[in-house]
């Protein structure tokens, strides 16, 4: 991925331009159509996600408890953790997400402690 453009993400704008270039090292791009289910409530949690455009909604027992739009992420908590997802996320529009696995956040302490400190300030329910 392109380390310019990961870092007009706001997750990771204003690390250092050397661990942006680190995390694009790792981070995965992809489409999701709109529909699809992206994480599902009870699986374990092993990625964290950005979306970079669309939109989707966070959904507990089958109830609407959130909206996801760009720059918003998704399984920040499960992923620190190792916890099993305590909601669905369903696109409600074609998505574009930046991925990166649990390992690939930890090989990158910097990036770790960011989304952490995220996680703590503004929690989603889409571990």
């Amino acid at each position: 991925m392109d380390p310019a453009r990961l870092s007009s993400i706001p997750l990771f704008a204003g690390l250092p331009p050397e661990e942006v270039s680190r995390i694009a090292t790792f981070a995965e791009e992809h489409s999701e159509p709109d529909g699809r289910t992206l994480v599902r409530q009870g699986d374990f949690a092993d990625r964290i996600s950005v979306i970079d455009e669309g939109t989707a909604e966070v959904r507990r027992d089958g109830k609407v408890v959130a909206a996801l739009g760009p720059g918003d992420v998704f399984g920040e908590i499960g992923v620190l953790e190792k916890t099993l997802r305590n909601a669905d996320v369903v696109a409600t529009s074609p998505l574009r997400l930046v991925t990166l696995s649990r390992f690939d956040v930890k090989r990158v302490p910097e990036a770790a402690e960011r989304i952490r400190s995220r996680a703590e300030t503004y929690p989603s329910d889409g571990q």
